[in-house]
């Protein structure tokens, strides 16, 4: 299909950017590298009166190391986030995953930003925000705020940001000393994930000193497994251990149903899947 008739507006600054958001109300939306919203815009899902474009905008972009965190620009392709060395000695799992997103067309396109800003349980980001602890900054006519990954998703395709806010980068704790996989079941290599696990382990005198699981597509919002995480802390750090943690990876969980599989085919998915995550990140 066609879009639906629509301003279009590539601002020269943030300030602008954001003053037009302002006046535009609800009727607005920001688009940058355009891999998430085009295809709403085609399929007429959304129908903005205005496009707002931050392309443009490079002070939107790159890696900046900020000591004990990396803040990373919205506007940073996924291509860029799987190849720069900084992301990689520093939080692999954020540039592990960004490669396993699409096809190299859409990851030299698409932006870290806009993958989250999205909001799309099926996406594979937003999950692996949440293992990261991940804190989003936003600009709006208020000034700047940050928003925890925790607090940032509040329903199908919906986030904390305000009408009038430009996410404008995501500040990362670095992770180093910590092992990390990302692990998805779907159709094919460019289809979303069925289901996805995010998981971070970091080991200490052969146990499980602490663990971080992030699901992607059990619910509406990603999904923190918090009950996997309490069971595996202090324990071996061994295949049989890490598999009977993952065996409540689908508790507190709330999986859709649709053409690609059914509540208790995700269920089943999310534990089989949380086992192999926590023993790749375990190194086991």
């Amino acid at each position: 299909m066609i879009p639906a008739k629509f301003e279009y507006l590539r601002p020269e600054s943030l300030d602008e950017a954001v003053d037009a958001l302002n006046r535009a109300g609800e009727e607005a939306k920001v688009i940058a590298g355009g891999q998430s919203l085009t295809p709403l815009l085609r399929l007429r899902l959304a129908q903005p009166e205005l496009l707002v474009d931050i392309g443009g905008l490079y002070e939107l972009r790159g890696v900046r190391d900020q000591g004990d965190a990396l803040l990373i620009g919205a506007s940073t392709t996924l291509y860029q986030l799987a190849h720069d060395p900084v992301i990689t000695e520093n939080c692999g799992l954020l540039g592990r995953t960004a490669g396993l997103i699409a096809d190299p067309a859409v990851r030299h396109r698409a932006t870290i930003g806009g993958a989250l800003a999205h909001a799309d349980p099926a996406g594979d980001l937003p999950a692996v925000a949440l293992a990261l602890q991940a804190t989003f900054a936003a600009r709006g006519p208020e000034g700047e705020r940050e928003i925890a990954a925790a607090d940032f998703f509040q329903d199908y395709l919906t986030t904390a940001l305000a009408p009038a806010e430009v996410l404008t980068g995501i500040r990362v704790p670095k992770a180093q000393g910590w092992g990390y996989h990302y692990e998805k079941f779907h159709r094919t290599a460019q289809a979303w994930a069925i289901v996805g696990v995010a998981a971070m382990v970091r080991r200490a005198n052969g146990q499980v000193a602490e663990a971080r699981v992030g699901l992607t597509n059990m619910g509406p919002v990603p999904v923190r497994a918090t009950v996997v995480e309490a069971a595996a802390a202090g324990a071996e750090a061994s295949r049989d251990a890490l598999r009977a943690a993952a065996a409540r990876a689908d508790e507190g969980t709330e999986p859709p149903e649709d053409l690609h599989g059914a509540p208790d085919y995700r269920r089943h998915l999310a534990r089989v899947l949380t086992g192999r995550a926590l023993a790749a990140a375990a190194g086991v």
